[in-house]
């Protein structure tokens, strides 16, 4: 069955929908109107220039400009992870450990799964690398940042008791490590939810769209659990590296705390 087609009129009475929502945030003094207008202002253009982009990448496979588009997608994550985290450290290497945990994780699995399982006719066919590398990188990306602004503020706030701790003898991994398991519990919580309510309470994105677009139900199915399960993988294992490089430089060969290493930690 071909997909009902979504016409502009009503993209534009949803965008209306947006414009009245953020309107009573601002008669509620919620301070986030902003927010949500620039967010949903991007979300429209970089939705359509994303479209026609894929739409020639569809048409005219070229492995460069693929590759070109997959080394966008990671700059804009590598960014992205650090944009709004409320702890940044002082040096450049930052952007070193996010690209090292979202490129040994989500690449490489999603790089895994297209040669192992799915064997598409391309390598780099664009329908198939693209959506997968997205939604894999996208909560990856998230998972990283959530665990990094975590620890670090975790860090912050209780530096006395951590100091305490190592002052009573314990190793710096045993006296953080109660806050490294609240940073990763925390990153994790949305993927796990996401795989607890699929199909219960929710419908998840990739599996409605192929639904949407006329694939068997059967099909769909077998391909969400195949992303949620590489979502939660992926993002697991990026907190772990992301923490791991986090915890190296922010504790010295004589493993002293260095909270100077982040910006205006005081």
């Amino acid at each position: 069955m071909k997909a009902i087609e979504i016409s502009s009129l009503d993209l534009s009475i949803v965008a209306g929908l947006m414009l009245l929502f953020s309107g009573f945030t601002f008669w509620q003094q919620l301070h986030i109107e902003r927010s949500l207008l620039i967010g949903a202002a991007r979300a429209w253009i970089q939705l359509w220039i994303i479209g026609i982009l894929l739409k020639i990448l569809f048409h005219h496979v070229s492995v460069t400009w693929i590759l070109l588009f997959v080394l966008a997608m990671f700059l804009v994550a590598i960014h992205e992870v650090h944009a709004r985290q409320h702890h940044q450290l002082v040096t450049k290497w930052r952007y070193a450990m996010s690209a090292g945990s979202l490129f040994l994780t989500a690449f490489s699995l999603v790089m895994f799964t297209l040669w192992a399982l799915i064997h598409p006719p391309l390598w780099y066919q664009p329908q198939y690398l693209l959506p997968l590398l997205g939604m894999v990188l996208a909560n990856t990306m998230t998972g990283v940042s959530l665990s990094m602004d975590s620890f670090m503020g975790s860090l912050v706030s209780q530096e006395a008791m951590i100091l305490q701790r190592l002052a009573l003898g314990q190793s710096a991994k045993e006296a953080v490590s109660d806050l490294r398991r609240e940073a990763v519990r925390r990153a994790l919580i949305p993927s796990i939810n996401a795989m607890a309510t699929a199909g219960i309470v929710s419908l998840p994105g990739m599996m409605t769209g192929q639904i949407i677009a006329g694939s068997s139900p059967t099909l769909a199915v077998k391909y969400q659990i195949l992303i949620l399960f590489l979502i939660t993988i992926s993002t697991g294992l990026g907190i772990l590296l992301a923490l791991h490089w986090l915890f190296r430089y922010l504790f010295d060969e004589r493993e002293r705390l260095r909270l100077e290493r982040i910006k205006n930690y005081k």
